[in-house]
């Protein structure tokens, strides 16, 4: 029972971090400090990737009419629309597929620690606040996925691999690459969600192939209850980020990412 209450501990972590911009990983590195799963390190590993699978869930769920092509409510325009937005995410995806997926066990070894993670905290909400005021009197001129070209999708994409480092946030990534672009800040929002579905779906599965199919009844039930909580609290903070949107900007995410990555720095110089 004990780690299953750690379980969606992590699960509500994970599912308010992975679509703010303020770094899941990051989180993760402080809550591990003080909330270990009593497991093997391999499942733990696996654990804190394919956890995941339940905030993407969210995003099907909550998009699932604009992101279906098939619908028999939309029009032969829609559709084709729809399909036009599936294959900028494709290509916005390459990047990642190319140089992420590949890279991502070595990053794991060689740059998840807490002096990484902070750095890349600080420096990313740093930019969030240096674009945001750059843009402050700006009119974004992608309004609408359909001024959103495929080279812009690509740059946005390797704007995604970035976050290959941890601390940086793949939401944050690309979010910060699309409105440097010039994108407003909802379709930047919206294309890092539709972005993040093939992709951890990708490494989520590269990590239970990795890990194997043979699941403890503990372990089984540990993930799912993390996937669970993931799935109800990332609907929440979806939600949350479209409607301060309407009101707001990035600045906030940014000032807390340097106030979250000095936290880091100084209690792992400390302790």
């Amino acid at each position: 029972m004990i780690e299953i209450i750690k379980a969606i501990i992590l699960g509500i972590v994970e599912g308010i971090t992975e679509w703010l911009p303020i770094s899941s990983t990051g989180h993760m590195i402080l809550v591990d400090e003080f909330i270990r799963l009593n497991l093997t390190q391999e499942f733990k590993d696996m654990f804190l990737y394919v956890i995941q699978l339940g905030a993407i869930l969210a995003v099907i769920v909550l998009y699932f009419h604009k992101l279906n092509p098939f619908s028999p409510t939309k029009t032969k325009a829609e559709k084709t629309q729809t399909w036009d937005i599936w294959k900028k995410v494709v290509v916005g995806c390459l990047p990642a597929a190319v140089i992420g997926l590949p890279l991502n066990d070595w990053a794991d070894k060689h740059l998840l620690n807490a002096t990484v993670v902070a750095i890349a905290l600080i420096v990313y909400g740093i930019l969030f606040i240096v674009v945001e005021n750059r843009n402050k009197d700006k009119d974004p001129h992608v309004k609408d996925f359909s001024d959103l070209t495929y080279k812009m999708a690509f740059q946005i994409g390797l704007f995604q691999a970035l976050s290959i480092i941890p601390g940086t946030s793949r939401s944050g990534s690309s979010i910060l690459g699309s409105m440097v672009l010039g994108t407003s800040r909802f379709i930047a929002t919206e294309f890092s969600f539709f972005m993040s579905i093939p992709i951890m779906f990708g490494i989520s599965f590269l990590k239970i192939i990795k890990f194997g199919f043979h699941f403890s009844g503990l372990e089984a039930t540990v993930l799912l209850s993390g996937m669970i909580t993931a799935f109800i609290v990332s609907v929440l903070a979806i939600k949350f980020l479209i409607g301060y949107l309407k009101r707001n900007d990035f600045k906030a995410f940014g000032w807390y990412r340097i106030v979250l990555g000095a936290i880091v720095l100084i209690y792992f110089f400390i302790f």
